[in-house]
């Protein structure tokens, strides 16, 4: 009852950013493409600029699965850091634990590889880490306890049953998948992160 009502959450959070957030809500999407709610269907008026840029914000948060105050210091960090600021926030993201214990294909969504880390199953070079936050550096392993291997849902996650919802492991990401294994060989540049953001207006709520 739980995953249901998690998963219908997630599907109305889906169309109202217009973008699907796990695999159920695209295919909600695919069934009803148009807003919740009773008036959904209507044609809406053009949004304010800023409606614009913090649906965009929001959309970025979603995607992540992160709060307001985690988003915010992400900003700063990203305004700090040499480069353009918007790219910088996002490659900063994607450094997060839970963000490649995702990409790497051991969990089918965002909720299910926090909740991974969350309950100790994953190490980063043979050391137990339970933040999801981390960030994790290049070089690093990020890797399942050999004690947890044998969980049906990450045997699942090994043999590939990911791959046909997820996007292509980008290139800063050295995947053994059925050895539920992935190094994060370089820090990813945005062009390569699978989420989909306009940065800049991003950039723009936060300076506003």
């Amino acid at each position: 009852m739980a995953n249901n009502t998690r998963a219908r959450r997630q599907a109305r959070l889906s169309r109202s950013l217009g973008i699907a957030l796990t695999p159920k809500a695209a295919k909600y999407m695919e069934r009803r493409p148009y807003g919740p709610g009773e008036h959904g269907r209507a044609r809406k008026k053009q949004d304010s600029d800023y409606a614009v840029r913090l649906r965009e914000k929001q959309r970025l948060r979603a995607q992540y699965g992160i709060r307001e105050a985690q988003m915010t210091r992400a900003f700063e960090e990203a305004r700090r850091t040499k480069g353009l600021t918007g790219e910088n926030l996002i490659e900063l993201l994607e450094m997060r634990l839970d963000a490649l214990v995702l990409r790497a294909g051991f969990a089918r969504t965002i909720a299910q590889a926090r909740q991974l880390v969350v309950h100790r199953h994953i190490l980063v070079d043979g050391i137990r880490v339970d933040r999801p936050s981390f960030r994790v550096g290049e070089g690093q392993l990020v890797h399942v306890h050999s004690r947890s291997e044998t969980m049906v849902p990450l045997q699942v996650a090994a043999a590939g049953a990911h791959r046909d919802v997820l996007p292509a492991v980008p290139a800063y990401l050295d995947v053994k998948l059925e050895a539920l294994q992935a190094r994060l060989v370089r820090r990813p540049k945005r062009s390569e992160i699978p989420v989909t953001c306009e940065e800049q207006l991003v950039v723009e709520f936060y300076a506003r």
